[in-house]
């Protein structure tokens, strides 16, 4: 879906409104405060307010309320347009980018980024576990220190690998399947983290673990079929190797290093779940639909 399309579909608020209305109801508006079908339409004319009066518990409401769209205050076409934009930018769109693509406020394109972030991170598709051959590994976010953020008068280069200061990220992708991912603090890079992390995404017993030979992956054979790759020795002996989600954390990178330059720790897996979303609807023609029916609560 691009943004033409989206124009062209729903030219004004009345006919997104309309589209909410058949996602959400499919043409059988309910009460979404009693779940009566017992409603009329609202007497006013503004198509911003309530637009269905429930003749049971008498109270107005609109197709948005209960959704991730209700108070915002935007017109449903810019959100729309903003779905569009944030699914077709491979590496990502920074929210000043948005901003200024769709001409808001900064803060009102972060409130609005976030929402579909967490419609994403929401992802019910995620409580599906991973089966066959899965990858695991971790990576490292973050760039060089900034002198003016030295405020303490300590600023150091960072460490290469696994002994830098920059977020830790720990991910799983299902080998010609789909990804995840989520910062993790780094005392938790061991057995006990890793493998919870392992245990909540992954059918165990129905999955084969292919990872490095990082210590914190030592114990994984004791409760699923587990291959390592020593990569100072080779990065692939047949089936063995990492470089499906090594080509996954390249588009988190990317999306870092060409957008966003900073994630803190309160909302970065918002941010790298959003490159794992695309990552998992990479083939899937119908995304944006999707998203739009998870938005307003019909996917589940």
């Amino acid at each position: 879906m691009d943004i033409i399309e989206i124009m062209k579909r729903w030219p004004n608020q009345e006919s997104a409104i309309a589209h909410m209305e058949r996602v959400r109801w499919n043409g059988r508006p309910v009460c979404v405060y009693c779940g009566s079908d017992k409603v009329c339409v609202h007497a006013s004319k503004d198509k911003t307010s309530p637009r269905w009066q429930c003749e049971t518990c008498h109270r107005a409401f609109s197709v948005t309320v209960g959704t991730i769209f209700h108070h915002t205050h935007l017109p449903l076409q810019t959100w729309f347009l903003a779905v569009a934009i944030m699914l077709n930018a491979k590496k990502n769109v920074s929210n000043a980018q948005l901003a200024r693509d769709l001409n808001l406020p900064y803060k009102t394109a972060w409130s609005l980024t976030l929402r579909i972030r967490t419609a994403m991170l929401t992802d019910p598709a995620q409580k599906r576990l991973f089966q066959g051959i899965v990858e695991m590994d971790e990576t490292y976010v973050g760039g060089k220190p900034r002198k003016s953020n030295n405020h303490a008068g300590d600023l150091k280069p960072n460490k290469r690998g696994r002994g830098t200061e920059k977020m830790a990220v720990v991910g799983i992708v299902e080998r010609y399947g789909r990804a995840t991912a989520k910062v993790f603090e780094k005392p938790a890079l061991g057995l006990k983290g890793l493998s919870a992390f392992y245990k909540a995404h992954v059918d165990k017993d129905a999955s084969i673990a292919m990872t490095d030979e990082y210590l914190g992956y030592k114990g994984f054979s004791e409760f699923t079929t587990h291959s390592a790759i020593n990569h100072s020795v080779s990065y692939a002996i047949g089936d063995t190797h990492t470089n499906s989600i090594e080509g996954f954390w390249s588009l988190i990178k990317r999306a870092w290093y060409g957008q966003h330059h900073f994630y803190s720790k309160k909302w970065a897996d918002h941010y790298i779940t959003e490159t794992a979303f695309k990552y998992n609807n990479r083939s899937n023609k119908g995304t944006f639909d999707y998203l739009i029916r998870h938005m307003v609560g019909v996917v589940a």
